[in-house]
């Protein structure tokens, strides 16, 4: 229900192929996709991470017949479960994609809703077309926002913006999600998934190991302060020294070409 692909360009490709249940993840899916994004950070071959779905929708979140919360109220149910499950499922491919030190791209080809949404959200780059639709359900079923939503959404749109989505249900279509700051670019359908991967294919053509050390720097710069952020800018940059990349990109840089870069 998850093929996974890697070809000569570097690109891992993970397709959720589940249509008739517009790739809604059982638990198995779920931990696939963890495995999955754990591989291809241990895999000197991958360079890119491409995840998309099949069919009309992208992602219809955690499928409730698998998970713990349609338990709720029954004999015998344990509140603690629920949160080990979270800690165990959605919230560990939202770390991992989070942390993956290689780029991400997100082809959203259709409806996101929830977890779905935060599964593209945690990527570093979303391309959206015009049937897109991102939608959040979690106050319908009186849940907690879940899958990292309360840290991702906030960065991406504002606190105002956040709390309509999550408190009010408001979703956005892929050219919304675009000026909200969710998306990077809305393709039209029949271009989403070459636009996808063609991006896909020039991050993995990059600097893997300096694209990754800016990511990393990017993303923590929510949580520190100036100081803090420019001391690691200097230790990320010590790093980056040590990579064959940068030589490559000196002497390309002096010969008047383009770069040919390892990832190493």
């Amino acid at each position: 229900m998850l093929r996974v692909e890697t070809g000569a360009d570097h690109v891992c490709r993970v397709t959720l192929e589940r249509p008739e249940a517009k790739n809604a993840l059982t638990v198995e899916m779920r931990d696939q996709l963890v495995d999955t994004v754990r591989s291809a950070r241990a895999d000197e071959d991958v360079r890119a991470l491409l995840i998309t779905g099949t069919g009309d929708a992208f992602c219809a979140g955690m499928d409730l017949g698998a998970s713990t919360v349609a338990r709720a109220g029954r004999e015998g149910f344990d509140t603690r479960a629920t949160a080990e499950a979270l800690r165990v499922g959605v919230q560990a491919f939202i770390r991992e994609l989070w942390e993956l030190d290689k780029p991400t791209v997100a082809a959203v080809n259709g409806v996101a809703v929830g977890p779905g949404a935060h599964l593209a959200l945690a990527c570093d780059f979303v391309l959206v077309h015009s049937a897109t639709r991102f939608l959040w359900s979690f106050h319908r079923w009186g849940l907690v926002v879940d899958a990292g939503g309360a840290y991702l959404l906030p960065r991406l749109v504002g606190l105002p913006r956040a709390k309509a989505m999550v408190m009010l249900g408001e979703g956005c279509t892929g050219a919304e999600a675009v000026d909200l700051g969710l998306a990077y670019r809305c393709v039209e359908p029949d271009e989403l998934q070459g636009e996808a991967s063609a991006l896909a294919e020039r991050l993995a053509a990059g600097p893997t190991r300096a694209l990754g050390l800016s990511k990393r720097l990017l993303n923590e710069s929510f949580d520190t302060d100036l100081a803090d952020s420019l001391e690691r800018e200097a230790a990320y940059q010590s790093l980056a020294t040590t990579s064959g990349d940068l030589v490559e990109g000196m002497a390309a840089f002096k010969e008047r070409r383009d770069p040919r870069f390892t990832g190493r």
